[in-house]
């Protein structure tokens, strides 16, 4: 059997691309700092600028606070009350604190922040859920929302998010964002307190989640935000629960952490402890299993891993799962996002890595009531680079994915196009457990 031929048929590949924006800006706090051998302990850079807004003449000052605000207001609501918040926090830390106008507090405010395209350069490695308390449509299909990341100026990734729906009689279908001039997002910040290093942050109200972007505010976070994989988590207590697993880079060290979507709109990110809390991909199960939490994760670089835990924070308990077999995998296994709980047990998307750095999906089924079984796993790859347009960007020959669902039988597939752009495919269920190997 011809195994291209084999894949091919089992996959429908939607038209749907999404590629990156760099109108989508936000605006981020910013520092002029001082050269160690030019610095002035009495005067600072940041406190001679504020000075030199203090000196501008009253018509000045107007005049330089309306250009702002008009260039302003196409991508950001209500920058005149982003602008005072920022005063608030320069005032008194990096420059002498002072009682002045709301309007020279605000001129001030702006030569503290900097405009940022989050996604000018790429657009990739998205999850999908289906949308919280969203009932099924009247076509019999389902409303979802993707988590995708976003990278920027400096080589910095982060979180946005693109909300849409799919039914076999539409196929996949993305709500358009705000604006076509510019998305009005502001960047939430948070706090790090204690040993855990639990950042808070604040999802702005009322505004639609493709307007919202999760931005590194930590020092964990400094380099970037990348491949989060979202769930929806049973609590037997609070009901379903959104969480993202997710790889914070500080520049030189990447670690596990995730980030917990409350009711109260609230987003709280905590660090991932454990003697396993080391590897990426780390995605959890949709439901604890005989009381305990699962996770898998590419603990080694190489072999998916099954972690298990009774405390969502610390994973100090894991076992080998699954290694290289294929050689489209020889160099690389890992798993793509959270395992997917269908009648059969549970369907897990795979990536995997072979000669000239050629990234292949595929897929595998774990038993139900003990996850540690290997039931079947894909001979061949699901999803390969050649079979999709856009397989020469950033990284070349990458198809990869942080997480499906599925819906009416039908596996729903976001994935990443070499580091660059995002595309979406869906197969029958039974046409990828059909090409399973069944004697694992």
């Amino acid at each position: 059997m011809d195994p291209l031929a084999y894949t091919n048929d089992i996959v429908n590949l939607s038209d749907v691309t999404l590629r990156p924006n760099p109108r989508r800006t936000i605006v981020r706090p910013f520092a002029a700092a001082d050269p160690i051998e030019y610095a002035d302990p009495r005067r600072s850079r940041a406190q001679q600028i504020a000075e030199r807004v203090i000196g501008l003449s009253d018509m000045e000052a107007q005049y330089m606070l309306a250009l702002l605000l008009a260039a302003m207001r196409p991508r950001l609501r209500q920058p005149e009350s982003y602008l005072l918040d920022r005063f608030d926090e320069v005032n008194g830390t990096i420059t002498v604190p002072r009682a002045i106008s709301e309007q020279r507090k605000q001129l001030i405010a702006a030569y503290f922040c900097s405009e940022y395209s989050f996604e000018a350069a790429a657009l990739f490695n998205p999850s999908m859920i289906r949308q919280p308390e969203t009932p099924v449509l009247p076509d019999g299909g389902v409303q979802f929302l993707v988590s995708l990341r976003a990278l920027g100026e400096g080589h910095v990734s982060s979180v946005t998010f693109r909300t849409g729906r799919w039914s076999a009689a539409t196929d996949f279908e993305i709500d358009d964002t705000a604006s076509n001039e510019g998305v009005a997002l502001r960047s939430v910040l948070g706090q790090e307190t204690g040993d855990n290093e639990i950042t808070h942050l604040v999802a702005p109200g009322g505004r639609p989640l493709s307007e919202m972007v999760v931005f590194p505010t930590t020092p964990s976070q400094r380099q970037g935000i990348e491949d989060m994989r979202l769930v929806i988590f049973e609590d037997d207590d609070l009901g379903p629960q959104v969480y993202g697993t997710y790889t914070a880079y500080d520049g030189r060290d990447a670690r596990p952490e995730i980030m917990h979507r409350a009711a109260s709109r609230e987003i709280h990110f905590r660090r991932l402890k454990g003697r396993f809390a080391t590897g990426k991909g780390m995605a959890l199960f949709p439901r604890k299993i005989d009381g305990k939490y699962l996770m898998l994760s590419r603990q080694d670089h190489q072999n998916v891993w099954l972690l298990r835990s009774d405390d969502l924070y610390q994973w100090d308990e894991g076992t080998k799962l699954l290694e290289p077999e294929g050689p489209w995998e020889f160099v690389q296994l890992g798993n793509c996002g959270s395992p997917i709980e269908i009648d059969e047990g549970w369907l897990v998307l795979t990536h995997a890595v072979g000669p000239v750095r050629l990234y292949t999906m595929g897929a595998c089924l774990l038993a139900k009531r003990d996850p540690s079984k290997v039931l079947a796993r894909m001979r061949y790859p699901l999803l390969r680079p050649s079979q999709v347009e856009g397989r020469d960007g950033y990284v070349p020959n990458v198809v990869y994915s942080c997480g499906g669902m599925v819906h009416d039988r039908t596996l729903l597939i976001p994935f990443g196009v070499a580091d660059s752009i995002t595309r979406f495919a869906s197969a029958p269920v039974e046409r990828v457990l059909a090409a399973m190997d069944w004697s694992q």
